[in-house]
């Protein structure tokens, strides 16, 4: 997603899963080994969250916490 907005909107419309469960509020915490699942347009995403960072980066920073 290319903003903060749109990703919270894609997940109050259901099409994102953490662990297998549909979530609805954009808050939903996530821990170290949960796999969220995406459903854009014509394709499905599939992440497993590997570590978190202290503070912001950039977005290769942000690749290196994910495996696809």
């Amino acid at each position: 997603m290319r903003t903060r907005g749109a990703a919270a909107a894609l997940a109050g419309s259901g099409h994102v899963r953490v662990n297998s469960a549909r979530i609805r509020a954009a808050g939903r915490m996530v821990r170290q080994g949960d796999v969220i699942t995406v459903a854009l347009d014509r394709k499905v995403r599939v992440l497993r969250v590997k570590g978190f960072t202290d503070r912001r980066g950039s977005a290769a920073a942000a690749g290196n916490s994910t495996t696809n």
